[in-house]
């Protein structure tokens, strides 16, 4: 599929109480430092845009990974004709057709019907390019600013500005610095403006009909800003596209889909596009072609790559994992700039945006790194990434934003008590981050840190309750709280109550299974929580989240496939060695709460990890455990696929026949020989060749080996 067949409106219906992706139609080369979109509502906050609204308020320049994290060095540009009764957004929005409107990766193309201004604006990753076409008189732009910003003219033909905004930064002065160079001269040159609250500016250009606008942004300084734009001041409108065209489709040419559906098709590279958009590139090029970037902390700017607007908390899951199949370069470059995170801060980030937030438990980033080094992937930095991850293990920092929370009574406990809040996600995922810790050890044949840590990744049997079969909070003493319910949200769980949270043991499915009661214990629990109404308590939120709502919208019981937590739910059956009993489920939840319509997600898609998450199951298996090298075999969406790998090798995934009645996985085979584990492992996948799926209408029970399940750190083989 080719990129310009995208439409960036994918997931970009919503609000606060119901999420359909809660994405935004953005507009940019792959982890473009900026993106662009249409702005068509300033009255909603961080949603400020919807795709039926027919309102059009102007490009917004954005840096928003998330509505619920919000924005930082964002302005608007709007094309106006005429005089403004006032200087203001309200009074300078013009209606336009959305269905008239281009909407896609690789730019946008307007018309506003109140001014009759055809615009089209084309990213690249430091700057592009907006070409106007006016049809009235006076003929201009309005700059709306959301805080502290100043804007000058140096000549004609040159505006230069920066905005200090953000939504959190370790630098109070945090700034963005842009440089807007015009075809056509401004009508004024003496433009000088600078104020501490948000402000629009409108400047003129006079009766013309023609003005580009090249525009060039730094997180660095005004002078790398014009540098940056010196880069590109010799293109043209088509060599802006043409670039733009080129970066995206290398990366959905690594996937190739032949399939019968082409709605199917559709969703499949929609999520692809959405998958390559985070994190963002927060370094540039110095006029000595070094790279360099902005240090918040140390308020200075230092050498290397630098990546922001990512939450590992959502993407660990998929996101990276995908990337070790198709972007080692880029996965690499991106482990080099989380380590400068870590050496600018002292801790390994956890929700970046552009610094440090602290949001979300646990420090999931240990994941992505222990994903990378059993896959040989950034080698050179692992024995720096252990000392880091060790740090995060055993140091409580005096920020709270950084690193684990209660790292000291989790040390002292074998658990978080619950004075802290979603005490039950923190030991779980502390759990196991310290089995991702003992992983990069092994690998460094650094044994005494690798069994230390293998051992205390069994810390999550301490909130486990054998008399409920849920993970449960205790306080100091080791007691439960009291007056549980497996349904009740908030307080001990994080976006979830107990069914969400309590099997988010992915290092040790056996070991979970053994605290159940043994398999046939643990399969009752898994039908208990598939098929029973999708009820919830409002618990300790005290309201309905959006989370639940969208629980709810769905019958699929507990498995509330929305959110991230329950991402690896159907593969529960595969440890047990039923996979019969996901292979429908997985194939429902594809073609039921999926699609390429605006309303395209279950829920939050967050940063590509949804999309990546729809992407790996279509494909017929799932990295239920990073870290592991393991791929967990699902059931596959298409009847042909070419997956493009890193290493120059192809892999061939076909499934016969595929038709919706073909709800199981009846055979698998390899390169023409039957294939009878549960797993791929990612270095027999990089090797190429084909996997054959064949796919039946009733069920294949069959009796597993030990040797036959996926990875868990107590199974007996």
């Amino acid at each position: 599929m080719k990129i310009q067949q995208i439409d960036t409106r994918h997931g970009t219906a919503n609000q606060g109480t119901f999420s359909n992706g809660n994405c935004l139609p953005y507009t940019g080369v792959p982890f473009g430092m900026n993106y662009f979109a249409p702005q068509t509502n300033d009255q909603k906050g961080s949603w400020w845009f919807h795709p039926e609204d027919r309102t059009f308020q102007g490009y917004r320049l954005t840096h928003q990974p998330s509505p619920w994290m919000g924005d930082f060095s964002h302005f608007l540009m709007t094309p106006i004709s005429g005089a403004l009764s006032e200087p203001t957004i309200f009074h300078a929005q013009s209606s336009y057709r959305p269905e008239e409107s281009l909407f896609c990766p690789t730019h946008l193309s307007i018309k506003q019907l109140r001014y009759g201004i055809q615009s089209t604006l084309i990213p690249s990753m430091y700057g592009g390019i907006l070409s106007l076409t006016y049809t009235k008189n006076d003929s201009g732009l309005l700059l709306s600013f959301p805080g502290r910003f100043r804007l000058t003219a140096k000549d004609a033909y040159t505006l230069e500005g920066q905005v200090t905004h953000f939504a959190g930064a370790e630098d109070p002065n945090f700034t963005f610095y842009f440089v807007l160079r015009f075809d056509q001269p401004l009508t004024t040159s003496t433009l000088d403006y600078a104020s501490e609250q948000a402000a629009a500016i409108l400047i003129y250009f006079g009766p013309i009909k023609q003005q580009t606008i090249r525009l060039g942004t730094s997180f660095i300084s005004n002078e790398q800003a014009h540098h940056n734009l010196r880069q590109e001041q010799n293109k043209q409108e088509k060599d802006y596209l043409l670039e733009s065209r080129k970066q995206w489709q290398s990366y959905f040419d690594r996937i190739k889909i032949n399939h019968h559906d082409q709605k199917q098709t559709e969703t499949f590279y929609h999520n692809l596009y959405r998958t390559f958009l985070f994190p963002q590139t927060f370094y540039e090029i110095d006029q000595e072609g070094k790279k360099v970037h902005y240090d918040t902390s140390s308020r200075s700017i230092k050498e290397g790559v630098l990546y922001t607007n990512n939450g590992f908390w959502d993407t660990y899951k998929t996101v990276y994992p995908l990337f070790s199949l198709i972007a080692v370069d880029k996965y690499e470059e991106i482990l080099e700039g989380f380590l400068n995170s870590y050496r600018e801060t002292g801790f390994l980030p956890k929700w970046l945006s552009p610094d440090e937030r602290g949001l979300m438990p646990g420090t999931l980033i240990d994941a992505v790194i222990a994903d990378a080094a059993v896959k040989g992937i950034g080698t050179p930095n692992m024995p720096e990434f252990l000392e880091a991850m060790k740090k995060g293990a055993t140091i409580q920092s005096e920020k709270q934003n950084y690193g684990r929370q209660g790292t000291n009574d989790y040390l002292k406990y074998g658990y978080v008590p619950n004075h802290y809040h979603e005490s039950i996600n923190h030991t779980l995922d502390y759990a196991y981050s310290d089995f991702c810790i003992s992983r990069v050890a092994q690998t460094l044949a650094d044994d005494e840190t690798a069994h230390h840590y293998q051992q205390q990744s069994k810390n999550y049997r301490n909130v486990f309750d054998p008399q409920t079969g849920f993970m449960r909070s205790k306080d100091l003493s080791g007691q439960f709280r009291p007056d549980f319910s497996p349904t009740s949200w908030g307080t001990d769980y994080a976006e979830g109550s107990a069914w969400q949270s309590s099997f988010a043991v992915f290092h040790d499915f056996a070991g979970l299974i053994e605290v159940h009661g043994g398999k046939q214990a643990f399969e009752n629990k898994l039908v208990e929580l598939c098929n029973q109404a999708p009820t919830f308590e409002v618990g300790g939120y005290g309201f309905e989240i959006h989370e639940m709502s969208e629980m709810a919208a769905t019958e699929f019981g507990q498995l509330a496939i929305s959110n991230q937590p329950s991402f690896h739910y159907p593969y529960l059956f595969h440890y047990i060695g039923k996979p019969e009993m996901a292979q429908p489920l997985i194939k429902q939840l594809l073609t039921q709460l999926f699609d390429a319509s605006p309303t395209g997600y279950p829920g939050d898609e967050d940063n590509g990890s949804m999309a990546a998450w729809y992407i790996f199951n279509s494909l017929g298996m799932y990295p239920v455990t990073p870290g592991t090298g393991e791929y967990v075999i699902g059931i596959p969406l298409f009847d042909q696929v070419i997956v493009s790998l890193s290493n120059g090798k192809q892999l061939t995934i076909q499934a016969t026949p595929n038709q919706p009645q073909q709800q199981f996985v009846h055979q698998v085979s390899r390169n023409g020989e039957t294939y009878e584990k549960l797993y791929f492992t990612h270095h027999d996948l990089l090797k190429g060749g084909t996997i054959n799926y064949h796919l039946g209408i009733v069920p294949t029970t069959k009796a597993y080996s030990e040797e036959s399940l996926p990875y868990s750190l107590s199974r007996k083989t």
